[in-house]
């Protein structure tokens, strides 16, 4: 069953006390109740595992590890994995924040933030919690063959994940854009969802390669990228990509994508 924002459980990670009263007070005002805080990365593990909240809001600097490791440890925890995460941080390094985009975080909440801020990450949490499947007219989902292409196997499970929740659950995944060639050799895909830093062949020269010397260049091109670079992104547009998806990845702006780029 659905679940409202008013309904959500949250664990917050935060070691100020101060600031673990200024969230909670902003969680407060958009309803929700069931807060619970801790001031570390152990006590937030010992306490999902009794108790799996709805998502976690975590800072980025932790007394024992980082708000990127404490991410990184719950995808590759078998039970919990599918927790919802929110990262609060003034980080703005594009590498640390990058290693916590590709784990599958669900926002990444500046400090300070404000009171809108918070609740757009609670409403893409929820929309993770909540999926809708895909309605196209008069295709059957299940027929839509997709190619998943990240090197980055947290990457490639969060992203695989979302799109089965949205009904799309026949997918191939290619660790690069050179497996991803060899792949395309031999099969065809209604849907390309390729990230864009990769070692090997990255996105953009996939997406050339797709687009100039495959047997299907016209298949459908969503690039999943945290880059911001201009100039590169104006590199891969004109290498061909439908179109470009920011990190996190998003179920809302993802499924509006798809059903336009697949109507």
């Amino acid at each position: 069953m659905d679940i409202d924002l008013q309904d959500l459980s949250v664990l917050l990670v935060e070691p100020s006390g101060t600031q673990q009263r200024i969230i909670q007070r902003e969680l407060n005002s958009l309803g929700i109740v069931n807060v619970d805080c801790v001031n570390s990365a152990q006590e937030a593990l010992n306490f999902i595992s009794f108790s799996a909240p709805d998502v976690v809001l975590s800072a980025y600097y932790l007394s024992d590890m980082t708000g990127s490791e404490l991410l990184h440890t719950l995808r590759e925890d078998e039970v919990n994995h599918e927790i919802c995460f929110v990262l609060v941080s003034s980080v703005t390094d594009i590498h640390q924040l990058d290693t916590v985009r590709q784990a599958g975080v669900v926002a990444i909440l500046p400090k300070p933030f404000d009171a809108n801020d918070m609740k757009l990450a609670l409403k893409a949490t929820l929309s993770h919690i909540n999926p809708e499947a895909i309605q196209i007219e008069n295709a059957h989902l299940e027929d839509l063959k997709i190619l998943v292409v990240d090197d980055s196997a947290l990457a490639r499970k969060y992203i695989k994940k979302t799109l089965v929740s949205m009904g799309l659950d026949n997918i191939t995944e290619a660790i690069n854009g050179l497996e991803a060639v060899d792949i395309l050799n031999s099969s065809l895909f209604d849907l390309i969802v390729t990230d864009y830093n990769m070692p090997e062949m990255d996105g953009r020269e996939l997406s050339a390669y797709i687009r100039q010397n495959s047997n299907q260049p016209s298949v459908p091109i969503i690039m999943v990228t945290s880059e911001h670079n201009k100039s590169r992104l104006a590199a891969v547009q004109q290498a061909g990509v439908s179109a470009i998806c920011d990190k996190p990845f998003e179920p809302d702006n993802v499924r509006q994508l798809i059903s336009q780029l697949l109507q």
